[in-house]
């Protein structure tokens, strides 16, 4: 398995405690059968930040408050804080949210870590064309020689089914 795959909370804590038992990354990860760089990612956050921020790393789609992002982007920001110590703090399970927030916080401002609106946004779709008197005629001969073309189809198929029907009673 390589690149994001997720791995489940019973191999990290494993992974942990092979470290504690001693083993090398490179160890744990042939043992494991997982990459070493993974196994480095993981012993890093266990180190700094311990094993409750370890096992929260398997949660899925963790959503954090405006509130949450902003404290732990700023506690990085302007107090110096490490990412670790910062995930640790306020309970980010990927370290790769906190990268996010960091990138968008510096680029954008406090104001774009905010909700975003959910779909799409309001007369994003193209606007309705004016159509020609013409063009409505020929849109409308265009439905109903479909609803024609439709309604003779379903003609023909009832009446080769009761055709049917009528020659397996007739043999």
């Amino acid at each position: 398995m390589a690149g994001n795959a997720l791995y489940d909370l019973g191999l990290r804590l494993r992974a942990a405690e092979l470290y504690d038992m001693g083993r090398g990354r490179a160890s744990i990860a042939a043992l494991l059968g997982i990459p070493e760089e993974t196994v480095r990612k993981w012993l890093d956050i266990y180190r700094s930040a311990g094993i409750e921020v370890l096992a929260m790393m398997g949660k899925k789609h963790a959503a954090y408050s405006f509130e949450t992002k902003l404290a732990a982007v700023r506690a990085v920001v302007d107090e110096g804080m490490t990412k670790l110590e910062a995930m640790a703090k306020f309970g980010i399970a990927s370290p790769s949210s906190l990268k996010k927030w960091l990138r968008t916080y510096r680029e954008e401002g406090p104001e774009a870590l905010g909700p975003k609106p959910k779909g799409r946004p309001k007369g994003s779709g193209s606007p309705a064309k004016e159509m020609t008197r013409e063009q409505e005629l020929e849109r409308r001969v265009r439905k109903l020689e479909a609803e024609n073309a439709y309604l003779k189809k379903s003609i023909a198929l009832k009446a080769e089914k009761r055709s049917r029907t009528e020659r397996k009673r007739l043999s």
